[in-house]
């Protein structure tokens, strides 16, 4: 007779049963982490020309939206790609009550970023704000589509620089760490490396590149 003793069937619960914590239930039934999107990220040197891929999403940060608006305006190829806040308050202007403006003017920027990210088509999105909540909320669903994700930050005055937001994206784009936010390429104008820059494209790159 076998002294070994009879195998035991062990159960697990349904916050075990998954290898990856990031997938169990949260305790308390609270909601689940925001899926992890972090890639490796490229700081780009200044160039001339400025290229991505068809489908990506560009967002602009700058501390002084006019002149970004005018960068913009100067170097894109196709400026239906471009995109903010500003230029759709402007459009609906006159045509909704004041006390509406911004919201609408906010779900209309929605509605359309997504749609254009929805068909594949390349959108450029000049934000307002510098925090990383700022920039969370369009990177997510290009990252859920599986769109390239781009940061172009253009740089005002020195002292502007520093600035809490701005300062803290401007060191974490210098140490290549954008990554963790979900961007794929980074880049820093300002002064003669912005006015250098005579166009942004979107072409697809040539294998042999």
């Amino acid at each position: 007779m076998s002294d070994q003793a009879p195998a035991r069937s062990v159960k697990f619960s349904k916050d075990e049963r998954t290898g990856w914590s990031s997938d169990r239930p949260r305790p308390g039934g609270g909601p689940p982490r925001p899926a992890n999107i972090a890639v490796r990220n490229q700081v780009l040197a200044p160039s001339d020309r400025l290229r991505y891929t068809p489908t990506s999403l560009v967002i602009v940060v700058a501390p002084d939206g006019i002149a970004a608006e005018a960068f913009l305006n100067r170097v894109l190829e196709d400026k239906s790609t471009f995109l903010s806040a500003a230029k759709v308050r402007r459009l609906l202007t006159g045509r909704v009550a004041p006390e509406d403006l911004e919201e609408r003017a906010d779900a209309v920027l929605e509605s359309a970023v997504l749609k254009r990210m929805d068909a594949g088509q390349p959108v450029v999105l000049l934000l307002e704000g510098f925090s990383a909540v700022d920039r969370d909320r369009w990177v997510r669903p290009a990252a859920a589509l599986r769109r390239p994700r781009h940061l172009i930050l253009l740089e005002g005055t020195a002292e502007d620089q520093e600035k809490g937001a701005l300062g803290d994206l401007r060191r974490t784009l210098m140490v290549g760490d954008l990554g963790e936010e979900g961007f794929h390429t980074a880049i820093r104008l300002g002064g003669s490396s912005a006015d250098e820059v005579n166009r942004l494209l979107f072409r697809a790159i040539p294998r042999d590149e």
